[in-house]
């Protein structure tokens, strides 16, 4: 297997969590460089080329949001993805609208992680033409009916089930029921997936 052609730059306060994610990509053959703050990393991003970063979203010094809108005004090229928390995923969310290209829950299965390194790398290399891809997620939005719409706004705003069911008037069970059919009619494997999916079809939160 030949060695991907870009470098994973790794940002977490946490060195056990650095060392050990570097060391499980660099054996999948991955090139790793660990940065132990989101503000020294800044200070390298002006020169860094063909770069995916992964970031966790809670840092002392700088937050993983705050360091991706930073980003897009030193280097635009550098693909981030966050890792989270369980109930870290509407900052999550965030990110994502801010610029990120994925986001993976805390616990993660290696393969995710190794996947969404893919996926923003795909972002490095030269445009292709995606509009199909798009035309085909803005048919199946258009499937969705006008409640599943509302339920999906919500998602893509980052709001858990019980916020949104506060907010339709309806139980969390339903808004379950309308999630669990949004994520079918989308063919999203994942909420992350569903998210993304939205977000490059032009889709906001309301």
């Amino acid at each position: 297997m030949s060695k991907p052609d870009f470098t994973v730059h790794i940002v977490d306060d946490e060195e056990a969590v650095r060392k050990s994610l570097a060391f499980m990509l660099t054996m999948n053959g991955f090139a790793v460089r660990v940065h132990q703050s989101a503000t020294e990393f800044l200070d390298f991003a002006p020169s860094a080329r063909d770069a995916v970063l992964i970031t966790d979203l809670r840092m002392p010094d700088m937050s993983g949001v705050d360091l991706i809108r930073k980003l897009a005004t030193v280097n635009g090229a550098i693909r981030p993805v966050v890792i989270t928390g369980h109930g870290d995923v509407p900052m999550a969310v965030e990110a994502m609208r801010a610029g990120a290209v994925d986001f993976i829950e805390k616990p993660f299965d290696d393969t995710l992680i190794i996947e969404a390194i893919h996926r923003a790398a795909d972002g490095l290399k030269p445009a292709a033409d995606d509009a199909e891809d798009i035309s085909l997620v803005r048919t199946r939005i258009d499937s969705l009916s006008e409640r599943e719409r509302q339920v999906l706004s919500a998602v893509v705003a980052g709001l858990p089930n019980k916020a949104i069911a506060y907010d339709l008037d309806i139980s969390p069970r339903t808004v379950e029921v309308h999630r669990a059919n949004v994520m079918a009619k989308m063919a999203a494997k994942s909420l992350p997936e569903l998210v993304r999916m939205a977000l490059a079809a032009g889709f906001h939160a309301a």
